[in-house]
């Protein structure tokens, strides 16, 4: 969900409907926990999408990976943050957990971009397509840690103090890994033809 500033809100609102819904998922409602999944899923993709890209083949392994721990940990929600907060930071881990493992098989999905240009699509709409494409394809090469913060912080629009509470790292930590996250994007970038030298 989108804010007045564009900026891309952390999943859900904290309400006493959703302090209800965690308390029937404690008690091991089954309906309960089917009713989480389904209000929750849309945004969990959405945040999973913008941190790993659009275009990935495992984004459903990895949904389902979030809710996954999500119902393991949900038990040891005591909300004293906000279950968007707390849900969020679950997205991050995950997502941190599946970075690390394709860098660690070095599985470059380079395959994705040449499926999405197949699209029976405008040009204008299967260039921008590609340059999504090709802007993930560089953030790849960025270490995990560092891909978090850049998209945190450049695609997200979110500030330091907050990728720190979220990632559970030092505002110094995070300030610096953003640092060279964007030295070595921009530097990819600079080299790369089809974004004409630069990130629009």
């Amino acid at each position: 969900m989108k804010t007045p500033s564009g900026k891309i809100q952390a999943i859900g609102t904290a309400s006493s409907e959703e302090h209800l819904l965690v308390q029937r998922c404690q008690a091991g409602e089954r309906e309960a926990l089917g009713e989480f999944y389904r209000r929750f899923r849309p945004d969990v993709a959405r945040n999973l999408q913008r941190m790993l890209g659009p275009s990935r083949g495992d984004l459903e392994d990895v949904l389902q990976d979030v809710f996954i721990e999500v119902f393991r940990a949900l038990q040891r929600f005591r909300g004293d943050s906000k279950l968007s907060t707390w849900l969020y930071r679950v997205c991050i881990n995950v997502g941190l957990q599946r970075l690390r493992k394709v860098k660690r098989l070095a599985e470059v999905p380079d395959e994705r971009v040449a499926e999405q240009r197949h699209d029976q699509t405008p040009e204008r709409g299967l260039d921008a397509r590609r340059r999504v494409d090709t802007i993930y394809r560089l953030l790849d090469q960025l270490s995990p840690k560092k891909r978090v913060v850049f998209v945190l912080h450049e695609i997200e629009g979110r500030e330091p103090r907050e990728i720190a509470s979220l990632v559970g790292a030092p505002v110094l930590t995070v300030r610096t890994r953003l640092h060279y996250a964007r030295k070595e994007f921009f530097a990819l970038a600079a080299a790369e033809p089809r974004l004409d030298g630069g990130v629009a």
